[in-house]
């Protein structure tokens, strides 16, 4: 069995501010220890679930932040960026039997964590067929499309349900719940633990984690800045709804991908 592990780092529990996210930053160091358990976590759960091959996405920032040493033989692991739409699932294709995503984060738009963004900082909101849309929900609706099964996600509350309310079988395990500028976490081991049994549960569970696509998305951005929807708005058959909106229709999720790659 095949499964597919993307790894962020503001949903890992004790990530709280921008500069525990940052390499250099004298908070990063912890939280990227802390992202490496939580993957391996996420492995040792597949393993468990008759998983003999593995790879891992680093999908935060550089995506150079995951220690690699001590992982099982069956791990292979995808470092840095692919430059091509499919972004923080990059290597991820049909073969797959399931995909976990690890130390997601609530939406831009949301209040459920201090980190909540989607894909940079630069914007306000995403959404999707008029919903906001969080980074696992894109990667999610892709790997679908490709017949891949998202099993399991582990982040803030915030994420989890927002997770579940697309995908009602997904496996979710919730390290910490944001209020204000504040996270209130679980413990290191506490969160090790619980993704371990559930990313075994998800996998086990894949055959009923596959979700109907819609037949069409419409991604909506709202921009922090209105020259940035102005140089959107130049993306074919990308329109500039308003000073800081752009929209965009697609037939298939990889459509809105790469107008997301271009444009966001």
């Amino acid at each position: 069995m095949k499964v597919f592990i993307s790894v962020d780092l503001e949903g890992i529990t004790g990530s709280t501010s921008w500069a525990s996210t940052n390499i250099g930053d004298d908070q990063y160091p912890a939280v990227a220890k802390q992202m490496k358990a939580e993957a391996l976590a996420a492995v040792q759960g597949a393993l468990d679930a008759g998983a003999d091959e593995i790879y891992i996405k680093d999908a935060h920032d550089s995506g150079l932040n995951i220690d690699i040493t001590g992982f099982p033989k069956q791990c292979r692991f995808i470092r840095s960026w692919a430059n091509c739409p499919e972004s923080m699932i990059a290597g991820i294709d049909s073969s797959f039997d399931a995909i976990l995503f690890v130390g997601y984060h609530s939406p831009a738009g949301s209040d459920q964590s201090p980190l909540s963004h989607t894909m940079n900082r630069g914007n306000n909101y995403v959404k999707f067929n008029g919903e906001i849309c969080s980074e696992f929900l894109m990667h999610a609706y892709l790997a679908q499309e490709m017949g891949v099964p998202s099993v399991f996600i582990s982040g803030d509350a915030g994420i989890c349900d927002h997770a579940k309310s697309y995908f009602p079988n997904i496996s979710a395990c919730a390290v910490k719940t944001g209020s204000g500028e504040a996270t209130i976490n679980i413990t290191p081991e506490e969160a090790c633990e619980k993704i371990r049994l559930g990313a075994k549960e998800g996998i086990l569970n894949r055959a009923n984690c596959h979700i109907t696509l819609p037949e069409s998305i419409t991604m909506e951005i709202c921009f922090r800045e209105h020259h940035r929807a102005k140089y959107a708005g130049h993306f074919p058959n990308m329109v500039q709804t308003g000073p800081y909106t752009v929209s965009y229709t697609g037939k298939t999720v990889r459509e809105v991908a790469i107008a997301r790659m271009f444009t966001l």
